[in-house]
């Protein structure tokens, strides 16, 4: 026999014998070509609340192309249309419960982007089953509801982000790298702000009724809010000025725009915090207070222990409302503020730093000033802010604790906690204007392992609210 035939025969006994012992050790992209992923190679999601947010988040987990949109799952069938036409072959329900029961042995991630008042019930339940989350910003609806998804993703070991992009952008990267190099000098203080809310706050809640869309089921959608009447604009997006469900501006906005000085100083609990409200008048002589509605405006200051990066307590200033701090004197009368309605001020003994929403484009001030260079000393999140997604995807794909996260709950659920902790400030500043306490703002002082509030008891009521019966969130620390 020749040489080429012995070779050939041998090649083609070595091929059999790997058909022999089972096709599964051929690597399936060998199989299906190049570029080719297997779908056990990809990530199975089940996403909860796929219209608005949600479906541009299920979206770009698909751009990962290493994930497949497995199993839908929205109560309202209108919003929820676009992302069913987007994925034809997933699944869809319109109960996250039946949909865990059912499908949790072919699921292995599972997204949240529904609004905030039932992120905690939803979250617990998909890591109680083992599965890796992420869930939208902010992280709960409550202070106990933070803790317990912190607590419960260590505990259940998954793989977990919190949906706010800016985490992974390169700007609060940056603004890290000037801060470690010096730059700024020691921080004296913090200011974040927003022009949010866009939708109506401070205002009566309706008294009409109106008939619920034939395709919501207004029943699942209010989930662990207590029961009311379905009321026409609260759906799908003016939930968020209301108590019950979303958590006003700091809600929507704080994790933006926070979360850069919080990482970049390792902030963990807040110590204390003070709120004063915006006021609203029916008419000349006499103050509107609606509990059930966030105040038009706020201002609040977050006080944190000191860190290993700072000489003392750390004190960030929000506003909201269209409120903003003064103008620093480096910034130049046209320059903007910010990006105009929001922003983050870092003040430091030797300079500061100025950023807009999600800590883009952040700037030394003044501009004008030539500042040495600073070599880059963290690595940057492939496609920056836009690769948040396929981050997570990553990470699920590699397992638990194999890959660092830009925003797992470990540091947004105290994030998420220290937001929650001045919106008891903000209710009780809005309490005590009520013609019951004097004065128009409020300081409170925070018991960090027991969760409670020392000096207004008032407040610690919604520190854990009571559920829905059949809505309750469980857990056990």
């Amino acid at each position: 026999m020749q040489t080429n035939e012995k070779e050939n025969r041998r090649d083609f006994i070595r091929k059999a014998a790997v058909i022999a012992a089972g096709v599964s050790i051929v690597p399936r992209h060998v199989l299906g070509g190049k570029g080719y992923r297997a779908p056990s190679d990809m990530l199975q999601i089940a996403s909860i609340g796929v219209g608005g947010m949600g479906r541009s988040d299920v979206n770009n987990f698909h751009k990962s192309g290493k994930a497949n949109i497995a199993y839908l799952c929205d109560v309202d069938k209108v919003r929820a249309k676009d992302s069913v036409s987007n994925f034809p072959k997933a699944k869809f329900y319109t109960d996250f419960r039946e949909m865990l029961a059912k499908e949790h042995k072919h699921i292995d991630a599972v997204s949240v982007s529904t609004p905030d008042h039932n992120h905690a019930i939803q979250a617990l339940a998909a890591m109680e089953l083992g599965k890796h989350v992420y869930v939208q910003k902010p992280l709960a609806h409550d202070v106990w509801e933070a803790r317990a998804l912190t607590h419960a993703a260590k505990k259940y070991k998954v793989v977990t982000q919190m949906g706010n992009q800016g985490a992974s952008g390169d700007g609060v990267r940056q603004m890290r790298e000037w801060v470690d190099a010096g730059l700024i000098g020691d921080l004296v203080e913090v200011y974040a702000w927003t022009d949010r809310p866009v939708w109506p706050q401070g205002i009566a809640w309706p008294t009409q009724k109106a008939p619920v869309p034939a395709t919501l089921d207004w029943d699942k959608w209010l989930g662990t809010a207590p029961y009311t009447d379905y009321i026409n604009k609260l759906v799908p997006f003016n939930w968020r000025g209301w108590w019950p469900y979303g958590t006003g501006a700091l809600g929507d906005m704080g994790c933006h725009n926070l979360e850069a000085p919080f990482s970049i100083y390792g902030l963990q609990y807040v110590k204390d915090v003070q709120a004063s409200v915006g006021s609203v008048y029916v008419d000349e002589f006499k103050r509107g207070y609606f509990p059930e509605s966030c105040p038009p405006s706020s201002s609040v200051t977050l006080t944190f222990p000191k860190t290993p990066k700072t000489k003392g307590d750390v004190k960030i200033h929000w506003m909201d409302g269209g409120i903003q701090p003064p103008r620093p004197d480096e910034l130049e009368p046209n320059e903007k503020f910010g990006d105009g309605g929001n922003g983050i001020l870092l003040i430091g003994k030797k300079g500061k730093i100025l950023a807009d929403t999600y800590a883009a484009n952040p700037r030394l001030l003044p501009t004008s000033k030539k500042y040495k260079e600073v070599k880059q000393k963290y690595a940057r999140v492939p496609d920056g802010a836009k690769g948040h997604w396929a981050q997570w995807v990553e990470g699920c794909l590699a397992g638990y604790g194999k890959m660092e996260m830009s925003a797992p709950f470990e540091i947004s659920g105290p994030l998420t906690e220290a937001l929650l902790m001045a919106n008891l400030a903000i209710r009780g500043a809005d309490l005590r204007i009520n013609n019951k306490y004097p004065g128009r703002s409020l300081k409170l002082l925070w018991d960090n392992d027991n969760m409670r509030v020392t000096n207004f008891d008032e407040v610690n009521q919604f520190v854990k609210r009571t559920y829905r019966p059949g809505w309750e969130v469980k857990y056990n620390f």
